[in-house]
C-alpha cells in the first residue's frame, strides 16, 4: 500500500473511531446521569445539525480553508466540547441538563460535517496522486468502520474506578466506559489527535471558480434540488427515503439501554451476568461488522434485481432488525435472535443508504448530481432521522421508565411497534413506487418543467 493510501486509511480510522466511542452507548450514561428521558433529543440533534452544518462547512472548504485543514479545525472544536462533557460528568453525577445538552450540540455540530470533509480530502488527495477514487477509496473507507468497531470494543471492556484503577473486562462492571462519562473523554482525545494528524495530510489547494456566472444563494446551498420533487418518481423516492430514514438512529439510541436493562434486579442472576446484558456495546458492534461486509454485495444485487427490490430488501431487514429484538433474550438460545438482528442490520443500512445514493447518482443528470445527493442526505439523515428519533423517544418513554441505572418496562411492545412501522412503509413502497428500469434520467430542467416535456439537455441512458 502506498504512503498516500496509508495516510488516508489512518485518517478514516480516526474519523470514525471518534464516533464509535459514544454513539451506541451514550444512552447508558444518560440514564445514570438523570437524562434518560432526553436520549431521543441527543440523537435528534445529530439530525438537526446535519440539515445545515455540512453544507455550510462545505462552502467554507470550497472557498476559504483547505478541506484537510478545516477537517482538523472541526475535530479540535468537537473534541474540546467532548472533553468538556467529561469534565462536567466528573464534577457532578447529575449534571445540569441545559449546559450538558448545549455543549453536546456544539460538539456534534462540528463533528457531523467532518464525515463529508474527510471524504472530500480523500478524493482530492487520491486524484492529485493520479489514483482512481472508485477503485482505491473503498478499501480506505473500510478502515473507518474498523475504527468505529475498535472504539466500541474499547469502551465496552475498559473500566475505571478510584479503587481499582484501569482494567479491561467483559464481565459485569458498573465502571465500564460504556456506562460512564469516560466515553466522552475517549472521543474527545481521539478528536484532538485527529486535529494534529490533519496537519500531516497533503494539501488540498483551493480552486478558484472560473467564468462570470454567479450562483444564487439557493444554488449554493443546494436548495434548487428540491425542484426534483416535481418529478413523481424522484418525489416518491425522496419521501420514502425520509420515511425509512426515520429508522436510522433508533437502535443507536435505545439498543444499549434495552440490553443493559437485563442487568436490573428483576431478572435472575444468570440473565444479569450474561454476555448480552454486560457487553451491550460489543454485541451491537456485530451490526457494524455486518455493515462492512454487506456493502460488498450491493453491486451484484443492484445489477441483478434493480433498485426497487434492493430497497425492499432493506425495508424487510428493518422489520427483522426491530422484530428480532422484540423476540430475543440475553440467554441461549434466544440471544441468537439478538445476534441475527445485528447481522441483518448490514442489509438494512447498506442496501438503503449506499444503494439509494447510487440510484440518485444514476438517475440524475450531472448538472444536479451533487445537489440531489445533498437532498438525499437531508431527507434521510436530516429530516428522517430527526423525526424518527423523537418519535421513537416518545414511544419508549410511554412504555418504559428509568429505575436507577436501568430503563425497564415493556420493551417487547416497543420493538414490535417499530417493526410494524417499518412493515407499513415497506408495503406502501411496494405498491406505490414503480420499477424505474425503463425510465429516463432526470435533469433539473426537466424536473422543473410543469408540463412534463423533455427539456433541452435531456439524456436517455441505461439505468439500474
Amino acid at each position: 500500500m502506498s504512503a498516500i493510501k496509508v495516510k488516508l486509511s489512518v485518517m478514516n480510522f480516526l474519523e470514525f473511531a471518534v464516533w464509535g466511542a459514544y454513539l451506541t452507548c451514550m444512552g447508558n450514561y444518560l440514564g445514570k446521569a438523570g437524562m434518560g428521558n432526553e436520549i431521543a433529543w441527543f440523537y435528534a440533534i445529530q439530525g438537526i445539525v446535519s440539515i445545515f452544518m455540512p453544507t455550510l462547512m462545505g462552502i467554507v472548504a470550497d472557498k476559504y480553508i483547505q478541506p484537510q485543514r478545516l477537517l482538523g479545525i472541526c475535530h479540535l472544536i468537537a473534541g474540546a466540547c467532548m472533553i468538556g462533557l467529561f469534565a462536567i460528568g466528573l464534577a457532578d453525577p447529575q449534571p445540569d441538563k441545559a449546559l450538558f445538552i448545549g455543549i453536546y450540540a456544539i460538539s456534534v455540530a462540528f463533528y457531523m460535517p467532518t464525515l463529508a470533509l474527510s471524504n472530500t480530502a480523500a478524493f482530492i488527495t487520491l486524484r492529485n496522486a493520479g489514483m482512481d477514487t472508485v477503485k482505491d477509496f473503498p478499501p480506505i473507507r473500510v478502515l473507518g468502520t474498523v475504527g468505529f468497531i475498535a472504539t466500541m470494543w474499547f469502551v465496552n471492556c475498559a473500566a475505571y474506578s478510584p479503587e481499582s484503577g484501569f482494567e479491561f473486562t467483559i464481565g459485569a462492571n458498573a465502571h465500564k466506559f460504556q456506562y460512564t462519562y469516560m466515553q466522552f473523554l475517549v472521543s474527545g482525545a481521539l478528536s484532538v489527535i485527529m486535529f494534529f494528524y490533519c496537519l500531516t495530510l497533503p494539501q488540498c489547494k483551493l480552486v478558484k471558480a472560473t467564468g462570470n456566472q454567479k450562483k444564487s444563494l439557493a444554488q449554493t446551498m443546494g436548495l434548487d434540488a428540491f425542484k426534483l420533487f416535481k418529478n413523481r418518481q424522484m418525489a416518491l423516492f425522496f419521501i420514502f427515503s425520509m420515511l425509512l430514514g426515520m429508522s436510522l438512529q433508533i437502535t443507536n439510541g435505545f439498543a444499549g439501554p434495552f440490553l443493559t436493562n437485563f442487568q436490573s434486579p428483576d431478572f435472575p442472576e444468570a440473565i444479569r451476568t450474561s454476555f448480552a446484558a454486560t457487553n451491550s456495546t460489543m454485541l451491537i458492534s456485530i451490526s457494524q461488522i455486518s455493515e462492512a461486509l454487506c456493502i460488498l454485495l450491493i453491486p451484484f444485487f443492484l445489477r441483478r434485481f434493480g433498485i426497487k427490490i434492493v430497497m425492499m430488501m432493506a425495508m424487510t431487514a428493518w422489520v427483522l432488525r426491530f422484530g428480532l429484538f422484540g423476540l430475543g433474550g440475553p440467554a441461549m438460545p434466544a440471544v441468537l435472535l439478538f445476534i441475527l438482528s445485528c447481522i441483518v442490520y448490514g442489509v438494512a443500512f447498506d442496501f438503503f443508504n449506499v444503494s439509494g445514493g447510487l440510484f440518485v447518482d444514476q438517475k440524475c443528470d450531472p448538472s444536479v448530481k451533487a445537489s440531489a445527493q445533498g437532498l438525499f442526505m437531508l431527507m434521510t439523515n436530516g429530516l428522517g432521522a430527526t423525526i424518527g428519533t423523537l418519535s421513537a423517544g416518545a414511544v419508549v418513554n410511554k412504555f418504559c421508565h428509568w429505575e436507577g441505572n436501568y430503563m425497564v418496562g415493556d420493551w417487547t411492545t416497543v420493538w414490535y411497534i417499530f417493526a410494524a412501522y417499518a412493515l407499513v412503509v415497506a408495503v406502501a413502497f411496494w405498491f406505490v413506487f414503480k420499477d424505474p428500469k425503463k425510465t429516463e434520467n432526470i435533469t433539473l430542467a426537466q424536473a422543473a418543467d410543469a408540463d412534463g416535456e423533455a427539456a433541452p439537455g435531456y439524456v436517455n441512458t441505461e439505468n439500474i
